[in-house]
């Protein structure tokens, strides 16, 4: 089961020094600017929180794993200042996931679309399931995977990114996802996965917590300048969603 609310669900939990952060939106785990406003949040006050060692990342229920972002607001952004605000969205919480004190785990259940394979680019380490097929669709719609492309691009190299954006309809598998190293792990189940990942996360918990959070500050080296970078890439996006092309192509695809 997952959330009905329309401004979508975030829900954390820390036990024994591993916060576990859920999100949920009933049109397939997809962000609406709110959400992802208050994901931001919540990372930036775990980060300082000194109880915490590391984070989980995960979304509700047995479907996809994030569609996203919101489509309707897409469709309602009607000028440049709207249109970069809400491409910024996924910008600030990627920022955040990277400036995070600690090494965050994403738990991949399923289908990942657009802004859902920048959340799982940004993590530190990802578990996901069989099931969990990656897309990037944005060309399809007129625009481009323009903000998460260097979190993508981080991941599974230049090529990588060519081949899921320059293929807007094409699933990639789960074994692709690994061997490009966007998943750490793949198993064939919910079960199997939720059971190695309780088992990972509860060693990594044990370790010198002043020694994870300097691992995750030299894991991101080199990505300094994505505060401006990212935000950059927010207004080039937002401009493209103006575009006549982009208006006809999501008017189509919306039918």
């Amino acid at each position: 089961m997952g959330t009905n609310r329309a401004n979508g669900s975030l829900y954390t939990s820390v036990n024994q020094g591993v916060a576990t952060i859920e999100f949920g939106h009933p049109a397939g785990n997809s962000f609406v600017s709110e959400l992802l406003q208050r994901l931001t949040k919540q990372l930036q006050e775990l980060s300082s929180d000194n109880s915490v060692s590391l984070i989980v990342l995960k979304s509700e229920g047995d479907g996809a794993f994030c569609a996203g972002a919101s489509f309707h607001e897409l469709m309602a952004v009607s000028n440049q200042k709207e249109g970069t605000e809400f491409f910024s969205g996924f910008a600030h919480v990627i920022n955040a996931m990277r400036n995070c004190s600690q090494p965050i785990i994403g738990r991949v259940q399923g289908k990942a679309v657009g802004g859902g394979v920048g959340l799982i680019s940004a993590c530190d380490y990802v578990f996901a399931t069989e099931d969990a097929s990656v897309k990037l669709s944005e060309l399809s719609i007129g625009i481009a995977p323009l903000v998460i492309a260097p979190a993508v691009k981080r991941k599974v190299g230049a090529h990588g990114l060519a081949e899921l954006s320059l293929s807007p309809t094409e699933w990639k598998n789960a074994y692709w996802a690994k061997e490009k190293g966007l998943f750490s792990k793949v198993y064939g189940n919910v079960k199997e996965m939720d059971k190695e990942l309780e088992f990972f996360t509860s060693q990594l918990a044990k370790y010198n917590p002043m020694a994870l959070a300097a691992l995750k500050q030299a894991l991101w080296e080199g990505t300094e300048d994505w505060g401006t970078l990212l935000t950059n890439r927010a207004a080039q996006t937002g401009a493209l969603a103006l575009s006549d092309h982009t208006k006809k192509a999501m008017a189509a695809f919306k039918k």
